[in-house]
């Protein structure tokens, strides 16, 4: 499906600027230009910050701040299928995907406006000891200062939202940079913020180089808090480089799921086979391995290999399309060689494991893998799943927890027992149980442990890391 061509300024100060400077950006499907978008540098990087700060010194208050994000959320949902073309245009998500994502979207809006009205902090019980006879006391939520945002190519309008409400809920201005990849969904987002009545500076846009950019964030003394989204090696490299800041990382997982003979196969492998190769493998959560109890290895595979088979892969602007492209060359080629290398260390292909006559990569199943595997231990992001039997739930564990990732993990199991000792044992941020680890509702706290990261997203826990306490204690 033939793609329409944009044109997009940067939001900088309220104002659609362009900075005679252009990014052009492709579809990875087609190669077909999806558009271009004024590209920013270090100097627009520096007037939004200074954006930001001013608008900052002119608090919104709370009420104000639930209005706009309320009627963000209303605006969202009544623009859903524009937002879901846009992000199948440029991020290449098969379009029913992206519809599911423009919902997602009303709801973090929403979840961020209850936040703005019930923000507060406590009172502190002073007289709980002598020294605090007398007195009162009680904390007060206040905002941390301006955000740096950085957001992903893979969920290009509800992962910005993932940062641009919670930190409007919390009164703070944002300077966010999406990837250069998907930049229209991040800008269109902002107009309709704008449309809902967000004032000048509050929030702006800038699409250019990472290096320029980045370093205006990490440098500059008045952003306090960057919240980052992407690969591990740049997220804690940006937190050591941001030493004095507030560094939020959500970053890779390389994710297990556990499938006990007791559990319920068929639904485990309809999951499995929905959510390793949704949006083409390339979601921090898709399931990667998957272990199998060895009683149930070729009952998983018989349900398992068919439904993979029969995804579509194609045209992600097409409703039937199920599987479409990966985000760009050097992705499709580092997938397939990591296929080549497995296969050469001994992993045997099940499924997939080629090109579609379009040059898409095919759902791929691989058998008889090693730990050792790249496929297995590193993060492929890409339209590949792992599939190996264990023989019991200890050794079950070990494998899942043997990658430096911890993001989410999961278990199919009928026994609460079971349940419980794979939420105490499975090294992750989230343990999901008789549901794919892909799973996500945008109000839960989402994030990871070990490389992938060290923060709580949704609305609820981001505010929270996006506001400080401050204790006022009065004497009566």
């Amino acid at each position: 499906m033939a793609v329409t061509a944009r044109e997009r300024k940067l939001l900088l100060d309220g104002e659609w600027i362009e900075t005679g400077a252009w990014h052009e950006v492709r579809s990875p499907y087609s190669g077909e230009i999806v558009g271009r978008v004024a590209r920013a540098g270090s100097a627009e990087a520096r007037r939004a910050v200074d954006a930001a700060a001013r608008a900052m010194a002119e608090p919104l208050p709370a009420h104000r701040r639930a209005e706009i994000l309320e009627g963000t959320a209303d605006i969202v949902a009544e623009r859903q299928e524009e937002i879901a073309r846009t992000i199948s245009d440029e991020a290449g998500k098969p379009v029913k995907a992206a519809r599911v994502e423009a919902d997602r979207a009303v709801y973090t809006f929403r979840s961020a406006a209850a936040e703005a009205r019930t923000l507060a902090g406590e009172v502190v019980p002073m007289d709980a000891s002598p020294a605090g006879a007398g007195k009162l006391a009680f904390t007060a939520r206040v905002p941390i200062g301006v955000i740096g945002a950085i957001s992903p190519f893979n969920f290009p309008f509800n992962l910005v939202a993932h940062k641009v409400a919670p930190a409007l809920a919390a009164g703070c201005a944002v300077v966010l940079k999406p990837a250069s990849q998907t930049p229209f969904s991040a800008l269109l987002l902002a107009e309709l913020e704008t449309e809902a009545g967000l004032p000048p500076g509050w929030l702006n846009v800038l699409v250019g180089p990472a290096a320029e950019i980045g370093d205006v964030l990490v440098e500059d003394e008045r952003v306090r808090l960057i919240s980052f989204t992407g690969s591990a090696e740049v997220g804690w490299n940006l937190r050591e480089r941001a030493a004095r800041k507030k560094v939020l990382l959500e970053l890779g997982n390389a994710t297990p799921v556990i499938v006990e003979a007791d559990g319920n196969v068929e639904e485990a492998a309809t999951k499995v086979a929905a959510n390793a190769f949704s949006f083409a493998g390339q979601s921090c959560i898709s399931v990667q391995r998957a272990y199998v109890a060895r009683s149930a290895y070729d009952d998983f595979l018989s349900r398992l290999l068919p439904q993979v088979e029969a995804l579509r892969v194609g045209d992600p602007g097409e409703d039937e399309t199920d599987v479409g492209p990966v985000i760009d060359e050097g992705a499709h080629e580092r997938i397939l060689e990591w296929i080549e290398e497995a296969k050469a260390q001994g992993a045997t292909v099940l499924a997939g494991g080629e090109t579609t006559d379009e040059g898409l990569i095919r759902p791929t199943v691989l058998g008889d893998v090693t730990p050792e595997m790249k496929v297995s231990c590193l993060e492929v992001f890409g339209p590949l799943c792992t599939v190996s039997p264990y023989d019991s739930l200890d050794e079950a564990f070990a494998l899942a927890n043997g990658t430096e990732y911890g993001l989410q993990a999961g278990i199919f199991t009928s026994d609460v027992r079971k349940a419980l000792a794979a939420g105490a044992a499975l090294e992750f941020g989230g343990v999901l149980v008789n549901e794919a680890p892909t799973f996500r509702a945008d109000q839960m706290p989402y994030g990871g442990v070990k490389a992938s990261g060290n923060t709580r997203e949704g609305p609820h826990y981001s505010v929270r890391e996006m506001t400080e306490e401050r204790l006022v204690v009065i004497s009566l």
